[in-house]
């Protein structure tokens, strides 16, 4: 009988230790880090300054938020590997991040396995909310469907351009991207006729090849996929051709910072892009972000740095309204939910788990040595997306 008070202290011992160091919420966050830092690392900037901004207000559910990053070193098996770890050892409540879109299909997949909360940041195919949507998934970003439709809005108003050639990278972003775009002006222009397409590999383009055999389809219009080191090599190889020479050009994300401040003044002039003009947009909730972004960090945003701050208000927002963190609770209350966020409100669709936040769409221009865009306008997610009719074919549950 004597043992009782010991076994009493010693199981007060073990199971406070858990119970009251429990004051964190954990976000595992996944990304390319090492494979895309210019644009995986604002990413996780404003992922961080969204935390901090939580934490100083006073937390959630009493306590307060830890972002948890690990790098997936772009690869889908690699990206598993860290979630079990994140979720078995580092006992996180969700996961989110994540920018290729064959990780965030792969990360899908382990979710609804698993059935664990994945909130895919910046993947844009699909796929990922459609074909191979489930319960367990929820996308940030507009998609390739949302932000091909936009461009294809303006582009159609183009009468004079019948003829268009496609450059994408062969893989399920660049596909999808295509398919949505042919797709989206079709339907506004049925006298619109695609005379070729060019499939490079991802971050292997010929650029030198690839503008001659586009020189060849002679197209009036031309929609181009390519990002990152490929970009700058294609508006490089077609400037000196003259590809780009009396040709509409669409450039899908070209107008990102990531993109377009590395080619400085080799940007392309007079291209129709979707992109993030974070220096002209006059809201004084966007206003705010950028002056705290700015200060923190001692650099201007890019589309990552904002993605990853509506990721962790996003997050925010659902434990405010599960006021738990369990996941079918959290994934309920994603199912709908509205989050206010500094490029303004974002609602997330339950029949498809698709958020509704817009693209900012204009042209490009160099000044003073920088590509910039011009002539923009917010577009709203809500108004590119597809009937819940239609989704119900393209959404296998």
């Amino acid at each position: 009988m004597r043992f009782k008070p010991l076994l009493t202290l010693f199981l007060i011992v073990s199971f406070a230790g858990p119970l009251f160091a429990a004051d964190t919420i954990k976000i595992g966050d996944i990304n390319s880090y090492k494979n895309l830092p210019a644009h995986t690392i604002p990413y996780r900037n404003g992922a961080t300054l969204a935390i901090e901004k939580i934490n100083a207000s006073g937390g959630v559910l009493g306590k307060q938020l830890e972002l948890i990053s690990r790098d997936d070193q772009g690869k889908p098996a690699e990206a598993i590997k860290i979630a079990e770890d994140l979720f078995s050892r580092e006992e996180v409540s969700l996961i989110s991040g994540t920018l290729f879109s064959h990780i965030g299909i792969a990360l899908g997949s382990y979710a609804a396995k698993n059935k664990k909360l994945y909130i895919a940041a910046e993947p844009l195919a699909d796929a990922l909310v459609w074909a191979k949507g489930n319960r367990y998934t929820f996308r940030l970003r507009p998609s390739t469907y949302m932000q091909a439709a936009m461009l294809a809005e303006e582009a159609a108003k183009k009468k004079d351009v019948k003829t268009w050639a496609t450059i994408a990278p062969n893989y399920a972003y660049g596909k999808d991207a295509v398919s949505a775009f042919k797709n989206a002006l079709k339907k506004l222009r049925p006298d619109v006729e695609f005379v070729g397409e060019q499939w490079p590999a991802l971050f292997k383009i010929n650029a030198g090849a690839e503008t001659q055999a586009l020189l060849q389809m002679k197209p009036q219009g031309i929609y181009n996929v390519t990002f990152g080191s490929d970009l700058a090599k294609f508006v490089r190889e077609g400037t000196l051709r003259n590809l780009f020479k009396d040709r509409l050009v669409v450039g899908l994300l070209t107008g990102e910072p990531e993109y377009i401040d590395p080619l400085k003044d080799e940007a392309p002039e007079g291209w129709l892009v979707t992109g993030y003009p974070w220096y002209d947009i006059k809201d004084s909730t966007h206003q705010e972000f950028v002056a705290s972004y700015r200060k923190k960090f001692n650099e201007t945003p890019k589309i990552g740095s904002i993605v990853g701050y509506n990721t962790m208000m996003t997050i925010e927002a659902l434990l405010k309204k599960a006021q738990s963190t369990d996941t079918e609770k959290m994934v309920e209350a994603m199912k709908g939910l509205d989050v206010n966020t500094p490029t303004g409100p974002v609602h997330y669709r339950a029949i498809d788990h698709q958020s509704t936040m817009g693209a900012y769409v204009g042209w490009t221009t160099v000044k003073n040595g920088t590509g910039i865009m011009v002539d923009w306008k917010y577009l709203d997610g809500k108004n590119y997306l597809p009937t819940d009719a239609e989704v119900r074919k393209l959404r296998p549950n």
